[in-house]
C-alpha cells in the first residue's frame, strides 16, 4: 500500500472546525503511525494544547482506546478498497478414456510365480527445519511506563508513557492514594514512599507550629493595643 501523506496545517484547521460544529470526522493512519496498520480508519476526538508532538486524540475503528498521534501519522486520504483475489477458471473436463478389452490367457501348465526381490526403501529426505517466525511488530503490545513524581512538599503527580507516546500527562495524585498503592508493590517501594510521606508530614507540622506561633504573637499584639 502506498504511503499516505500526513495532515497539513490547513487540514488541522478544517478538522478543528468540524469538531467545533459537533461533527467527529474520520481520519486514516499513514505508514508512519507506530503500532497501527496503514489505511486503518479512526474517529477524531479532540485536539490538545499546545499543538506539539502527539496532540491529536483519536479512537481507532473497532477499539475503545483513546490514543494520541502527530499530524504525520494521520491523513484525510481514504485508501482504495482492497481487490478480491481472482477466481481461477474451472479445469477443462477430461476426455473419455477408451475401454481396452483384455482376453484371458490360459497357460498350458501352472507356473509358480517367482516372488520379486524387495527393493531397498529409499531414504526419505530430512525435512528442512523451518525458521521460527518472528512476532509481528503490529501484534506486539507497546511498553507502558508509569512514573510517580513528588515535589518534596507532599504533592505527587503521575505520568504514563505508552512506548514513546505520552498517553497521560502529569496529573496530581492524593498522597493517601500513593501510600495505598505503594503497599501493594514490593516492600522496598513501600518503604521508600513511606519515608517521603513522613518527611512531608514533618515539614507540614513544622509549618503549622510556625503559623501557630505567628498567630499567637499577632493575638498578643492586638491585646496590647486594647482590641
Amino acid at each position: 500500500m502506498a504511503k499516505k501523506s500526513g495532515l497539513s496545517a490547513e487540514d488541522v484547521d478544517n478538522l478543528r472546525s468540524q469538531l467545533d460544529g459537533g461533527t467527529q470526522p474520520l481520519v486514516w493512519f499513514t505508514a508512519a503511525a507506530v503500532g497501527m496498520e496503514a489505511g486503518r480508519s479512526a474517529k477524531l476526538l479532540a485536539f490538545t494544547d499546545p499543538e506539539e508532538g502527539d496532540f491529536i486524540q483519536v479512537r481507532p475503528t473497532g477499539s475503545k482506546d483513546e490514543m494520541s498521534f502527530g499530524p504525520a501519522e494521520l491523513t484525510l486520504e481514504k485508501p482504495p478498497p482492497r481487490k478480491k483475489p481472482a477466481t481461477p477458471p474451472p479445469a477443462p473436463p477430461e476426455p473419455p478414456r477408451e475401454t481396452e478389452i483384455i482376453h484371458p490367457y490360459v497357460p498350458e501348465a501352472p507356473v509358480k510365480p517367482v516372488a520379486p526381490k524387495p527393493k531397498p526403501a529409499a531414504a526419505e529426505p530430512a525435512a528442512a527445519a523451518k525458521p521460527a517466525r518472528k512476532p509481528s511488530a503490529k501484534n506486539t503490545a507497546p511498553e507502558v511506563t508509569v512514573t510517580l513524581v513528588t515535589t518534596g512538599e507532599g504533592e505527587w503527580v503521575v505520568e504514563v508513557l505508552q512506548g514513546t507516546r505520552k498517553t497521560v500527562r502529569p496529573t496530581p495524585v492524593p498522597p493517601a492514594a500513593v501510600a495505598q498503592a505503594a503497599k501493594l508493590l514490593a516492600p522496598e517501594v513501600a518503604e521508600i514512599v513511606e519515608g517521603v510521606l513522613n518527611a512531608a508530614r514533618a515539614q507540614q507540622l513544622a509549618r503549622v507550629e510556625q503559623l501557630r506561633a505567628e498567630l499567637e504573637a499577632a493575638q498578643k499584639a492586638l491585646e496590647e493595643l486594647g482590641v
